[in-house]
């Protein structure tokens, strides 16, 4: 009989065990979290990282699956697939917001902010209002993290603004193009794949980009010289659904923020050493790496004061106030 009674307790205890780990599991959470980059790309590889450490965080009570280089979901679906509640996080190019509000495109305003530490403070002044907009689509800013700074590549080099009139200049959006027109140039529209071959044939003479977009483009086989102008600094977001972050627990949510941060930090940290190492390839390549005369940047920079002017009288009293806080 007390045999018996062991037995029946241990199947018990081992039962309610099992309860318990069958529930613990229960509350385990598996994210998808669509971004627009290959994985060799640097945000995509901070965002590894970033579901990494929410992993160990949790003790794998949310782990996020990362579906890079858009095979998810296309760029310009991300936003609407996290709002939406598709995915519950995702990762896009701010910019591509303008047509929902201004403040979405204020970083791509040429010679704004022209260094990081600008880039940082500019932050600081537009994210309330990013914030107070996207909370009310049910989304929140995990973290962002700037592209490298855009500098002018031509087949020559550009000492002063008088020497970019009629040049042919690489337009694909309304900035640039607005860039191209108040510095005398001919915008034309060009897509990044057809960029060597527009190069070659003269469609275009010059372009303005990351060190980034140009190692990846083997500048060096069709151009010879980048100015690094530091002429904007734009950032990507991480969005996460606010209703899919109130379902995690406490702790959970408190982990997954403790690694945005951390990933915002060290973002911004893989941006500076990205510019730094591809203009290092650049000029290993061959391309002669042009630090601007002061003549040039004083001519760029009042195009750029003329853009942000347009810019606040498209955006209104509130683009002019977030003006206004940035300077």
């Amino acid at each position: 009989m007390m045999t018996f009674f062991k037995n029946s307790l241990r199947a018990g205890l081992a039962g309610a065990l099992a309860l318990v780990i069958g529930a613990g599991s229960a509350f385990a959470a598996s994210w998808d979290m669509p971004t627009p980059y290959p994985d060799a790309t640097f945000h995509t590889a901070n965002i590894h990282k970033f579901a990494e450490d929410v992993k160990a965080a949790t003790n794998g009570d949310l782990t996020i699956k990362v579906h890079s280089a858009g095979s998810l979901f296309k760029h310009k679906q991300i936003k609407k697939a996290v709002r939406s509640g598709q995915v519950p996080i995702g990762e896009f190019f701010m910019g591509l917001l303008a047509n929902e509000n201004p403040v979405f495109a204020m970083d791509t305003l040429p010679f704004l902010a022209s260094d990081y530490n600008e880039a940082t403070k500019l932050w600081a002044a537009t994210k309330p209002k990013i914030d107070a907009l996207l909370d009310k689509q049910g989304l929140m800013v995990l973290f962002s993290v700037p592209w490298p700074p855009q500098g002018v590549y031509a087949e020559k080099l550009i000492d002063k603004a008088g020497d970019l009139k009629d040049i042919k200049f690489r337009a694909y959006n309304a900035s640039t193009t607005r860039l191209a027109e108040l510095s005398g140039a001919v915008p034309t529209q060009i897509e990044v794949a057809d960029l060597a071959q527009a190069f070659a044939t003269g469609r275009i003479e010059a372009m303005i980009t990351s060190p980034s977009t140009g190692v990846s483009g083997k500048a060096w086989d069709y151009l010879s010289h980048f100015h690094h102008t530091q002429a904007w600094i734009p950032k990507n977001v991480v969005v996460i659904n606010k209703k899919a972050l109130s379902k995690l627990s406490p702790a959970t949510q408190k982990a997954v923020l403790a690694a945005a941060a951390k990933a915002e930090k060290r973002g911004w940290e893989m941006s500076k050493a990205e510019t730094d190492s591809k203009i290092a390839v650049l000029k290993k390549n061959g391309v002669t790496i042009v630090t601007p005369s002061a003549a040039l940047m004083g001519s760029l920079k009042k195009i750029g004061a003329t853009m942000s002017a347009e810019w606040a009288k498209k955006a209104g009293g509130e683009g002019q106030m977030l003006l206004k806080a940035y300077k």
